[in-house]
């Protein structure tokens, strides 16, 4: 599949996403958020990809934010549908991801570029990353799951402190509250992320795919993620990956799942 404002590539079990507008620092639109959409989904069907690494183009931005010429003249249901629709196609759908994603994080990641790195599994920054939700200096709220998510990283104080100044902060602050989990050198932030990949795509897809269920079980209203870990923990016994890797253990082997 071709696209516009993205850049998709192959190596391995690894599949890379770079969102490729450096005129615009990276900002999201609608178009570009429909290639996101799509990418993540083609990928998340190829059985090779068991990693996704998703980044900025350049050095200076991972995503600066939305692309806000779009919606400038929105009305109230207008913005009430741009919130929901961008949810539901992206973000959300990035969180419930059945691969795996990691954000490498290069440059500045604002508004919907810290919403959609925190949509994303795993963050690691680059030590020139800056980070925040600046949409009240727009008369805005974060609309992209930024009220949600951000105090479920950093704690709820930190969290309305960066949304009610709308300033940034980074890496190493970012890295402290447990905004990221990684800093490193922007010259290495790729081969940091494809170390991790690799790490990850050792192990069972099955059963990652089942943790990443689990784990976002405990952030769901209404849900008892213990019995949704349970009934994960239980459906395992009857995978391959659980025959595979049980008996590469007994056999002091290396699984190949």
């Amino acid at each position: 599949m071709s696209y516009q404002n993205i850049v998709t590539e192959y190596a391995d079990h690894l599949g890379f996403i770079t969102i490729d507008r450096p005129k615009k620092l990276n900002a999201l639109n609608k178009a570009t958020i429909k290639e996101l959409h799509d990418a993540f989904k083609e990928m998340d069907l190829e059985e090779q990809v068991r990693v996704i690494i998703i980044t900025g183009s350049g050095e200076k931005a991972f995503v600066a934010g939305a692309d806000i010429s779009e919606f400038a003249d929105f009305d109230k249901s207008q913005g009430k549908e741009l919130a929901r629709k961008g949810q539901k196609k992206l973000f959300d759908y990035v969180a419930t991801l059945s691969t795996p994603v990691i954000a490498a994080v290069n440059g500045f990641a604002l508004g919907g570029g810290l919403e959609l790195a925190m949509a994303c599994h795993i963050r690691v920054a680059s030590d020139n990353a800056r980070m925040g939700l600046p949409e009240v200096s727009l008369g805005l709220i974060p609309g992209y799951g930024g009220t949600q998510r951000l105090p479920q990283l950093v704690g709820k104080g930190k969290a309305l402190e960066m949304i009610t100044t709308g300033g940034m902060i980074g890496a190493d602050d970012a890295f402290s509250h447990g905004l990221v989990n990684h800093v490193v050198a922007q010259e290495e932030l790729i081969s940091f992320c494809e170390a991790m990949g690799d790490k990850i795509a050792r192990n069972s897809p099955l059963a990652i795919a089942s943790a990443i269920k689990a784990v976002n079980a405990n952030f769901e209203d209404s849900v008892n993620g213990f019995e949704i870990e349970i009934d994960a923990f239980g459906k395992c016994f009857g995978t391959d990956d659980f025959n595979e890797g049980t008996a590469a253990f007994l056999e002091k082997r290396k699984p190949n799942f």
